[in-house]
């Protein structure tokens, strides 16, 4: 197993597959994803991954499938070329957003599995936006594993201490990165989080500088770097797939894409923790369920009043519960209007029923 340990494999997991292993399994990490194409790392080698029909048909949902970082039980095709997919582990932790289905219905993609990190990175130019952060550290929040923010391209910003301030004011807990990949500026930062066998994701827009980073952490040019557009310093998307590194110091790096969207599904856990400072002023509310309005006594209405708060932190907090909130009625749409249904079939049965049982009775 030797060389799948340098891909995160340990003594604890080795333990927990044994039932697989028992079934001539073999453990394996994805390590890549382009497209519909699934790369993983084994004890013997890298393989590609052949996820079957039986296995699309028992998945319930996009988030059953292999992302990057996850881990596999596969099966070796009997000529090698190949390995079959037969059950992804259990994981500790899951980067998700929702992304619209042909039909407009949202589902969980997962991004990135199995991560002790969450680099999330922002520059410090004209696509720096405060209420985006604010998103990626509630899917960070919620993903099990501990979010940091990375504010990149420190050399191109003329304020960087006030635009730091204004990101340590929603940050809560999470560490405040400031760096400049170009130059190599702050790198030496990020590497207290990059130790051997631990993995780490970089998530964030196009164009933020995480192609970059990752060519600066590999020591070498293996991710395509393309300038920011010079009308708005916007990004073109440079990385097309999903695709884990091993870096010379032997910890673990995931680039990804930029994300154009940043759908919100199940994260009210993360909200929590992304808004602690709301929640922490939401418990000197005179009411237990205050909505943070017109209600009397509300601690963070009178927190705004007196500059404690920004009212736009509460406002986003509102966008996003409403997001979720909204992303709910959707999702069981459909199951209520199957219940519905059925409930309808019965009431017009003993609707039919009583009309018999009343048409026998007059017939006597």
């Amino acid at each position: 197993m030797e060389s799948i340990a340098t891909f995160g494999w340990t003594p604890e997991r080795e333990a927990g597959f044994a039932v697989h292993a028992a079934a001539g399994l073999v453990p394996g990490r994805v390590v890549s994803q382009q497209r519909d194409v699934t790369h993983a790392m084994t004890s013997a080698g890298p393989t590609d991954v052949f996820i079957q029909r039986g296995f699309r048909r028992s998945a319930a949902g996009t988030a059953d499938f292999p992302s990057v970082g996850d881990w596999l039980a596969l099966e070796p095709l009997s000529d090698r070329s190949a390995a079959a997919l037969r059950a992804v582990l259990p994981r500790t932790s899951a980067f998700m957003r929702g992304q619209a289905d042909g039909g407009g219905r949202l589902h969980d993609q997962v991004l990135a599995a199995n991560l002790d990190h969450v680099f999330l990175v922002a520059a410090l130019t004209h696509d720096y936006n405060l209420r985006r952060i604010e998103r990626y550290l509630a899917l960070a929040w919620a993903s099990g594993a501990d979010p940091v923010i990375v504010l990149n391209k420190a050399d191109l910003c003329e304020d960087v201490e006030a635009r730091t301030l204004e990101v340590s004011e929603i940050a809560g807990n999470s560490p405040i990165l400031t760096i400049s990949a170009k130059t190599g500026d702050g790198l030496d930062l990020l590497l207290r989080y990059l130790t051997p066998g631990r993995t780490v994701a970089l998530l964030g827009s196009s164009g933020v500088g995480k192609s970059t980073i990752t060519n600066a952490l590999l020591g070498e040019e293996r991710q395509l770097v393309r300038e920011t557009r010079a009308d708005d310093e916007r990004g073109r998307h440079t990385t097309t797939g999903r695709e884990l590194f091993v870096l010379p110091g032997g910890a673990l790096l995931i680039d990804t894409p930029g994300l154009r969207s940043i759908g919100l599904l199940d994260t009210e856990d993360g909200l929590g923790s992304a808004f602690d400072d709301i929640e922490a002023l939401a418990l000197r509310c005179r009411f237990t369920d205050c909505g943070h309005g017109v209600e009397p006594g509300c601690a963070v209405r009178q927190a705004i009043e007196i500059g404690e708060l920004a009212p736009q932190r509460l406002l986003s907090r509102q966008k996003m519960e409403r997001e979720i909130r909204s992303v709910e009625r959707r999702q069981s749409a459909p199951a209520s209007r199957a219940e519905n249904r059925r409930f309808a079939r019965s009431v017009r049965q003993v609707t039919r029923t009583r009309a018999r049982m009343q048409g026998r009775e007059d017939s006597r």
